[in-house]
């Protein structure tokens, strides 16, 4: 891909429904996908299983929004016993980092009691539509519980589309479903039509919703 691809351009591709990866996190340069099988995650009937709504509930993190974007996605970026290669590479750093900062992508951060950054979620919103980029985890239950948060905010936003982008078993609890490419297209044609506030919940601030509100808003909503 030319090195003259921006974020005007990466916007683009979001609204058309395709994405860029990297084979590797030490490869260059970028691809364009568009898969003909879409993961998307309900947002009207967004599962938590019993154990995690009980953890969500007892709050064991500190969660913030947007305090940490950039550690976040470098996290999402490491290599882990588990995980010997990303798709991050440093073309996606830096675009990523730049669509933060031009107030396009977000992330939700889970910092345990001793103030370290043990687990996180970042993606891109366009009107009614967020597109998951990727999440990680340092403690247990860490990522499930900035996904939790995510998908209440994005309720509490008016939001209507949350794309996951592949199938992922890892996701399979919460309820996801496997579109075909042309209804994805239209999920997100209205969806793209659609005024929602990724910064709406809660009258303290951007990180204002707590783990019991998020629980309420998500199983009402299902």
């Amino acid at each position: 891909m030319s090195d003259r691809f921006d974020t005007e351009k990466l916007l683009d591709c979001y609204r058309q429904g395709v994405f860029p990866m990297a084979d590797s996190r030490h490869d260059m340069n970028l691809f364009l996908i568009s898969p003909e099988v879409r993961g998307v995650l309900p947002l009207k009937g967004f599962h938590i299983p019993k154990r995690l709504r009980r953890t969500v509930r007892q709050a064991p993190f500190r969660i913030t929004v947007d305090v940490a974007f950039n550690r976040v996605i470098e996290a999402c970026a490491e290599e882990m016993p588990d995980r010997p290669t990303t798709w991050i590479n440093s073309p996606i750093l830096n675009l990523y980092g730049a669509l933060h900062r031009q107030g396009y992508a977000h992330s939700i951060e889970c910092w345990n009691e001793e103030g370290w950054l043990v687990g996180g979620v970042y993606g891109v919103a366009l009107g009614g539509a967020f597109f998951g980029e990727s999440m990680f985890s340092r403690e247990t239950d860490a990522s499930k519980v900035a996904l939790v948060h995510l998908v209440a905010r994005l309720i509490a936003g008016g939001y209507e589309l949350l794309d996951a982008q592949f199938h992922n078993p890892h996701l399979e609890q919460f309820g996801l479903e496997e579109v075909p490419k042309a209804e994805f297209r239209k999920r997100l044609d209205h969806a793209l039509t659609v005024e929602a506030d990724f910064y709406c919940a809660g009258a303290s601030g951007p990180d204002g919703l707590t783990g019991e509100r998020s629980v309420h808003l998500i199983t009402q909503t299902s």
